[in-house]
């Protein structure tokens, strides 16, 4: 999977209360939850992010509660994938479960500025910075969480085999 798109660049411990604030968790539609995503951290987002565009942050992205409506809200908002230096365990695996691309990748994080044009290639490691011109290389998911991401998560996921064992 190759993703390219424009760069929303945040610091260090964004909370899933930042990336979705508390008050719109009484819906789980992903159009609504995209709508109010990052709007308490940077009002501007959801006008200026274009579908294919790519979040950059630095430590500990996602922390705070456990609530899946987080990397729902960035995943419903267009977004490609997440890089960050690190994310917090329950966000990181909440993430591939609907399908959210996320990469820890602490020097590509560093250098990638808001608004960088920046390309990925989910299988192959590497992550490009277009301003910079630096190429950054990170270690792949396994297989099988490639696997789950391309299918767009874990039910879908889990749908796609159950019908294929169903044919046999």
């Amino acid at each position: 999977m190759k993703f390219k798109g424009k760069a929303f660049k945040y610091g260090d411990n964004v909370n899933t209360d930042e990336i979705i604030p508390a008050r719109y968790l009484n819906s789980s539609d992903p159009e609504w939850l995209a709508a109010h995503c990052m709007e308490d951290i940077d009002a501007d987002f959801v006008k200026a992010k274009k579908k294919g565009d790519i979040i950059a942050a630095r430590k500990n992205f996602g922390c705070g509660s456990s609530r899946e409506h987080a990397p729902i809200a960035i995943k419903a908002a267009g977004i490609s994938c997440v890089i960050a230096d690190t994310f917090a365990r329950i966000f990181y695996r909440n993430a591939i479960n609907i399908g959210l691309p996320i990469i820890e990748c602490p020097k590509a994080a560093a250098d990638i500025e808001a608004g960088d044009a920046v390309e990925v290639d989910l299988a192959k490691g590497s992550i490009k910075n277009q301003r910079s011109g630096h190429t950054f290389k990170f270690e792949p998911m396994p297989p099988f969480a490639q696997e789950i991401i391309a299918a767009g998560g874990l039910m879908k996921y889990v749908m796609n085999k159950m019908k294929k064992e169903a044919k046999k």
